[in-house]
């Protein structure tokens, strides 16, 4: 496989995750209660392919890691470091949108947050999206087989994130955040294919953008209990597991 048609596939994968951000939030049955079937799935899905694909790679070049990069060489668990850091950032962002809605709710203004806080989500979520755009052409493990892998986990992963960012943001989202969301993909789908960066680089990259996976899926997951499906989310982890484990 050559360099062209593997840089046209990702430009392609670019347009078609920056469509699902544009469409998801549009889609009216994921917002049935009790939750969708479709978004327990998705959930699953996302959340095998951190623990099974990118987890497992991260293990694999802590060592490599350490080896090139001494800035950060003391610590010696500093890529799962990274992925707590990603867990962390996006667990105050979600406590934020909560207790802004909150407030608004408290002061008669709708259940939507506040514009400080509406903007804080999509400067943030925008740098997340630019981040998943340009890992599109830098991956632990190239090719086009692990690119359609990894688009199939973020494309499950973004309908997920639509529809909790429609839930907390409601018109602002509607109106100004998807198409934001969606220019950030395209935007980080071009800075990486004009640049090239380490292994060591990527591998934080990865690591970040896992530990940020974990907690975003999570979040839709666990408070909603009741009405969450667990057999389905089940099923969407088991299931893309062990395809992954097949072509691995």
């Amino acid at each position: 496989m050559t360099d062209i048609p593997l840089w046209w596939v990702s430009a392609l994968a670019a347009l078609l995750l920056a469509l699902i951000h544009i469409q998801a939030s549009q889609l009216k049955f994921l917002k049935r209660k009790p939750r969708s079937r479709w978004l327990s799935l998705g959930s699953g899905i996302s959340v095998a392919y951190v623990f099974v694909h990118v987890l497992p790679d991260l293990s694999a070049a802590q060592e490599n890691f350490q080896n090139q990069v001494t800035l950060l060489a003391a610590i010696e668990h500093h890529l799962y470091v990274m992925a707590l850091l990603g867990l962390l950032t996006f667990y105050g962002l979600e406590r934020a949108a909560k207790t802004s809605r909150q407030q608004s709710r408290m002061e008669g203004k709708g259940d939507a947050t506040q514009p400080a806080v509406f903007w804080l989500h999509m400067t943030s979520f925008a740098l997340y999206n630019a981040l998943i755009g340009y890992l599109l052409t830098h991956r632990e493990e190239p090719g086009v087989g692990n690119l359609v892998v990894y688009v199939i986990a973020m494309a499950v992963h973004f309908v997920v994130n639509d529809y909790s960012l429609s839930e907390d943001h409601k018109a602002s989202y509607e109106k100004k955040g998807r198409w934001i969301l969606a220019s950030a993909i395209i935007c980080g789908w071009i800075v990486g294919s004009q640049t090239e960066i380490t292994t060591a680089a990527t591998a934080t990259l990865f690591a970040f953008l896992a530990g940020s996976i974990i907690l975003n899926i999570l979040k839709e997951e666990l408070p909603q209990a009741r009405e969450s499906r667990f057999g389905t989310f089940f099923l969407g982890a088991l299931g893309y597991a062990g395809l992954l484990l097949l072509l691995g």
